[in-house]
């Protein structure tokens, strides 16, 4: 039976335990009244700890988190404030790993914390800007706790029957935006090599932030593109209005963009609420390789912190600060290599801390997040570097092509040893 409550009635000791693990919708699907109520009486219910993926609201700080344990995927979004301070707990995996692992036990999910839309005429909510791996938390909880907010759409797909909500918390109040990233100089030159990769009917993976809505913004000459992929911004909107994105030339799901999280402004959620042009799915359809194997001309673009000489890229960990995560980029990268006509394109700025540091490197200064036998075409504002079926050898030059020139001539010491050895 459900249990309807008011925000400022909810007593999270009516349905916690000591000890309880908790995982929540993440990005612009957190349900930031839950988490404020987990803040405020965690530490009086003892022993609690959370799971969240991604978080771009500010509510978790290293004060606010003093009262339970916080793990995450990676430190993205403001996650990363978290890491500086030692408190948060890192669990490298992919995303299409995190639904399989809550399933498993894995990841503990004793409550699932949810932000949903109101009800349809059939009872059922609707997930809203998440997917990913809320339903695969809903089906593992003991207990299922649903932020009903009415600002958050109705997006076709995945959806949260009435009957399986043990707690309903009904809200008014707008979802996390996050808003669209400032594009600079580097972003444009880097997106107009990136995009050249983008053809007519291609279907496109990108993230979010300053480069991928760059190259959003340079598609707008292509025809019938397809999209599928694991989070789309505000850049989506425009391509489908001016009808660039139509998907009609997919081999599966004709006419329909997946996603699996909406992470932008109002703008995109109005335009997402009951549009049948866009469907949400889980990762397990998203980023699943069976169903990305029947995508042609896959073209998917993912970011990274460096790239050494080898090809190998590193998206978490700079030096001793932890910066990202392994998120999806693998899932997409070995999907987008091997379809056909497809590409795998890492996009990244040629440096960073104001042009003193090479992202070209020769050693990583963190893990290896995609491995070169993985990787195809590496981007910078230089160029664009084709490694797939290079060797170790050519792919140091290839590199060191699209690095900025004031390090090339360093790379290339470095290099002397692989290009005379060949590894």
């Amino acid at each position: 039976m459900t249990a309807v409550s008011a925000a400022g009635d909810l007593d999270l000791s009516g349905f916690l335990r000591p000890g309880d693990h908790i995982v929540m919708g993440q990005a612009c699907g957190e349900p930031t009244t839950l988490v404020e109520a987990l803040i405020a009486q965690g530490r009086d219910i003892g022993g609690l700890s959370a799971f969240i993926a991604t978080s771009f609201s500010g509510l978790f700080t290293p004060q606010a988190t003093d009262g339970f344990a916080l793990s995450s995927m990676g430190a993205i979004g403001a996650l990363r404030a978290l890491t500086k301070e030692h408190r948060l707990g890192v669990i490298p995996c992919h995303v299409s790993q995190v639904g399989p692992m809550i399933e498993a036990g894995i990841i503990g999910c004793d409550v699932a914390f949810v932000q949903v839309s109101p009800a349809d005429a059939s009872g059922d909510h609707s997930f809203g800007l998440i997917s990913d791996h809320v339903r695969a938390a809903v089906a593992k909880a003991r207990v299922v706790v649903a932020e009903v907010n009415d600002q958050v759409p109705f997006t076709h797909g995945e959806s949260l029957p009435a009957a399986e909500i043990d707690y309903a918390v009904h809200v008014s109040r707008p979802p996390v935006e996050v808003p669209p990233g400032r594009i600079g100089a580097t972003d444009e030159a880097i997106a107009k090599h990136a995009a050249a990769y983008i053809e007519d009917g291609s279907v496109i993976q990108t993230g979010v932030g300053a480069v991928p809505d760059a190259i959003l913004r340079l598609l707008h000459d292509r025809r019938d593109l397809g999209v599928h992929s694991g989070m789309l911004g505000d850049g989506l909107v425009e391509l489908v209005e001016a009808g660039v994105v139509t998907n009609a030339r997919k081999r599966i799901d004709r006419g329909v963009s997946i996603n699996g999280a909406l992470i932008g402004t109002r703008r995109l959620y109005d335009f997402a609420h009951r549009n049948p042009q866009i469907r949400m799915c889980g990762t397990s359809y998203t980023h699943d390789a069976a169903v990305l194997a029947q995508l042609d001309r896959l073209v998917t673009v993912n970011s990274a912190m460096e790239v050494d000489l080898t090809g190998q890229v590193n998206a978490e960990q700079s030096g001793p600060a932890y910066l990202g995560g392994t998120g999806g980029q693998v899932d997409f990268v070995r999907a987008g290599a091997r379809s056909p006509g497809g590409h795998a394109i890492i996009a990244l700025p040629a440096t960073a801390k104001g042009g003193t540091i090479s992202r070209i490197t020769a050693d990583l200064s963190g893990p290896v997040t995609t491995a070169r036998s993985d990787v195809d075409v590496i981007v910078t504002e230089f160029g664009a570097a084709e490694l797939r079926g290079q060797t170790l050898a050519e792919r140091t030059r290839r590199l060191i092509a699209i690095a900025h020139p004031a390090f090339q001539e360093e790379l290339a010491r470095a290099a002397h040893t692989i290009q005379r050895r060949g590894f």
